[in-house]
C-alpha cells in the first residue's frame, strides 16, 4: 500500500453520510464520500408496505454537502442525489419484492425546485460537470430498475416541479399532475440561467416522451412552466386529478401497475457498508487496490480475483450476500471510479491491473449465466453492467495492463474492451516464474449482459462493421489467449515483449499526461462510443459537449451572466453574437 500516511489522513473508514468527509485529500480538500445508509439519510425516507415502496423527498435545506448555500424549496446538491441512488440500489437487493415504488415530496404543494442555484453558481466547474453527470446516471439507474428489475416509478407531482425536479420526473414510468391551478412542470435552466437542463432533461422530453418540438420550444422557454390538461395533452405528464383525489389515485395507480409486474416475493440481503482503508495514496478495499502516483497524474487499479470457488447453490449465494465476490468487487469498484471522478482531479490517467486466477473468475460467470433467472445473479450482473458504463463515462484516459499473474476474464475482460488502450507482455519478465499473461473470454463478452449505452457489447462495439472479426474471437471462448494471439484477434492494443514492455507503457503514459486534458475528454468521448446513438448517448454526449461548454460562457458564469445575477434583481447583460 505504499508509505505509512500520518496517522490523521490513515484510517478505516466504513459509511460517513453525506457531508464531505473529514478525512482529507491529498491537497487539503475535504473529499466527497460516495456511501451512505438510510438511518444516515439527511433527504429522503425510504418506506415499505408489501410490494409497495414509497421514497419520500424531504430535504433538511440547513444539511448542504459542501456548505455556503440552503436547499430550499426541496432544491438538490450532490448529497441529496447520493442518497437518492443508495436508495436506489438498496429497493433492488435488499427489497427485490417491491414492484412499485411512488417518488413524492414530503413539503406541501412543491416536488422539487431542481439543482441548488446558489451551490451552482458557487461550485467549480469540474463539480458542476461531476455533479451533472452522476445526477444523469443516478437517473438512468431508475430507468434501469424499470426495464430490468420489475421495480416501475410512479412520481407524484403536489406543487412546483422544476429544472432538475422535473427532470427526476421524467425518470420515473409514471407522472402524475396535482391540478389545483398553481401545480406546474417546467424546464426554466434557459430563461433564467442561460444554461441547458443538465439531467437529460432535453432528451427524455423529446425522445421518451415524444413531445413534439413546437410544443418543447414553448416548453422550454416558459419560465412557469406548464399546468393541468396541457401538461397531459403536450405528453409532459401522464394524468392530473384534483388535489382532494390525490391519495386516493395515487394508491390506485400504484396498486393497477404492481398488480401487472411479474415476479416472486424474494428475501433481500442487506447491502453492508463498503470498508475501505485510506493512505495519503492509496485506497484499500478487500478486492480492490487504488495507488496514486501523483507527480505522474496517475491512478492504478488493482482488481483481485475470488480467493475461492463459487458457491454450490443460489441459496448460498444469498447467505453470503454483499460479501459474495462479484457484488463486493463491483462494489469496491464503483466507489473507486467515483473517489477518483469527484476527488482527484489532476488523475490523467486510470491504469487497470488483475491479480488471481482466471479460471475461478470464469467459474463465477458461469455460476452467475447458470443462475440468471435468480434475482440476486441478475442483479448482480445489472450492477457490473452500472459499474462498467460509469467505468465508460469516467473522463479520464483509460488502459489496461495485461501481465503474468493477471486473471482478465470473462467479466474482467471487460476492462480491456472499456479502456481506450491495452497493453499485454508477450511470455514472462526475467526473474518472474508465473505463467505467460492470458485472457479469457466468456459468454458474458458476447451476450450483450454488458452492453454499453449504445445498447452493443463492448466486443461488438470494438470490432463495428467487422462480424467476421467478432465471430472469430467468439470461437475462442474459454481459451485462454496468450499476447500474439490476443494480438492477432484484435482483442489488444499492443503485444510487447520484457525489451520494450517498460519503455513503452512508459512513453504512452508521459505522452498521455502531456496533452490537454479538455482536448482529451472530447477525443475520448467521442472514440468510446461508436455505433449506434440512443437516448443514454444523446444524453451523456450533449451533457460532454454543450453543457461542457454553455457551463463555461459568460452570459452563464461570466460577472453579469444569468447564473451569477440570479436572485440579485439585475438582469443578465448577455454578449448578443451567436457563436
Amino acid at each position: 500500500m505504499g508509505e505509512a500516511a500520518p496517522k490523521a489522513a490513515q484510517a478505516t473508514d466504513s459509511a460517513h453520510g453525506l457531508k464531505a468527509s473529514a478525512a482529507s485529500a491529498h491537497d487539503g480538500a475535504a473529499r466527497i464520500d460516495f456511501r451512505t445508509e438510510p438511518h444516515r439519510y439527511h433527504h429522503w425516507k425510504l418506506a415499505t408496505d408489501g410490494d409497495i415502496a414509497t421514497l419520500t423527498m424531504d430535504v433538511d435545506e440547513k444539511a448542504p454537502l459542501l456548505g455556503g448555500y440552503e436547499l430550499k424549496l426541496n432544491s438538490y446538491d450532490l448529497g441529496v442525489d447520493i442518497e437518492l441512488a443508495d436508495a436506489i440500489e438498496r429497493l433492488r437487493f435488499e427489497h427485490p419484492e417491491i414492484k412499485v415504488i411512488i417518488l413524492k415530496s414530503g413539503k406541501d404543494r412543491v416536488f422539487c425546485a431542481g439543482a441548488n442555484i446558489r451551490m451552482l453558481a458557487g461550485a467549480t466547474h469540474a463539480h458542476k460537470v461531476n455533479f451533472c453527470k452522476f445526477t444523469n446516471e443516478t437517473r438512468n439507474s431508475i430507468e434501469d430498475a424499470s426495464e430490468n428489475s420489475g421495480q416501475k416509478y410512479v412520481c407524484v407531482v403536489n406543487g412546483t416541479a422544476a429544472g432538475g425536479g422535473y427532470e427526476l420526473a421524467l425518470a420515473c414510468d409514471h407522472i402524475m399532475l396535482v391540478d389545483d391551478g398553481s401545480a406546474a412542470v417546467s424546464l426554466p435552466e434557459l430563461p433564467l440561467l442561460a444554461v441547458l437542463p443538465g439531467t437529460g432533461g432535453l432528451t427524455r422530453v423529446t425522445d421518451k416522451r415524444k413531445v413534439r418540438r413546437d410544443h418543447a420550444d414553448v416548453f422550454c422557454t416558459t419560465e412557469e412552466g406548464v399546468k393541468g390538461k396541457r401538461a397531459v395533452d403536450w405528453r409532459l405528464v401522464d394524468e392530473v386529478m384534483p388535489r382532494s383525489k390525490l391519495d386516493e389515485a395515487v394508491e390506485t395507480r400504484a396498486k393497477a401497475i404492481a398488480a401487472k409486474q411479474d415476479g416472486k416475493a424474494a428475501k433481500g440481503i442487506a447491502l453492508t457498508p463498503v470498508e475501505r482503508t485510506r493512505t495519503a495514496n492509496s485506497n484499500e478495499y478487500k478486492f480492490v487496490s487504488v495507488a496514486f502516483e501523483r507527480e505522474d497524474r496517475l491512478a492504478t487499479i488493482m482488481l483481485r480475483g475470488p480467493d475461492g470457488a463459487p458457491p454450490a447453490s443460489p441459496d448460498e449465494m444469498v447467505t453470503q450476500g454483499a460479501a459474495f465476490w462479484p457484488l463486493q468487487l463491483a462494489r469496491e469498484l464503483d466507489d473507486a471510479i467515483l473517489d477518483i471522478r469527484l476527488n482527484e482531479l489532476e488523475v490523467a490517467t486510470i491504469v487497470f491491473k488483475s491479480d488471481g486466477d482466471a479460471q475461478r473468475v470464469l467459474a463465477y460467470d458461469a455460476f452467475l449465466g447458470a443462475n440468471a433467472g435468480h434475482w440476486l445473479a441478475r442483479e448482480i450482473r445489472l450492477k457490473w453492467k452500472r459499474v462498467l458504463k460509469r467505468v465508460d463515462m469516467t473522463s479520464r484516459s483509460l488502459v489496461t495492463l495485461i501481465e503474468p499473474g493477471s486473471c482478465f476474464a470473462g467479466t474482467l475482460a471487460e476492462l480491456i474492451f472499456a479502456a481506450d488502450r491495452s497493453y499485454m507482455l508477450i511470455g514472462t519478465m526475467q526473474g518472474d516464474n508465473r505463467a505467460p499473461a492470458a485472457i479469457v473470454l466468456g459468454e458474458a463478452n458476447f451476450s450483450g449482459t454488458y452492453a454499453m449505452s449504445n445498447g452493443l457489447s463492448r466486443v461488438a462495439t470494438r470490432f463495428l462493421g467487422e462480424p467476421d472479426s467478432i465471430e472469430a474471437a467468439k470461437v475462442e471462448t474459454s481459451n485462454p489467449l496468450e499476447a500474439e494471439q490476443a494480438e492477432e484477434f484484435g482483442l489488444i492494443t499492443f503485444a510487447l515483449d520484457d525489451i520494450d514492455w517498460e519503455d513503452e507503457v512508459r512513453l504512452f503514459l508521459e505522452e498521455r499526461a502531456s496533452f490537454s486534458p479538455d482536448g482529451l475528454t472530447g477525443m475520448e468521448a467521442n472514440l468510446r462510443f461508436a455505433g449506434p446513438e440512443t437516448m443514454e448517448t444523446k444524453i451523456f454526449a450533449r451533457l460532454t459537449a454543450w453543457q461542457n461548454w454553455i457551463f463555461q460562457r459568460p452570459n452563464a458564469v461570466g460577472p453579469e451572466g444569468a447564473l451569477t445575477r440570479y436572485g440579485s434583481g439585475q438582469k443578465p447583460n448577455f454578449d448578443l453574437k451567436r457563436v
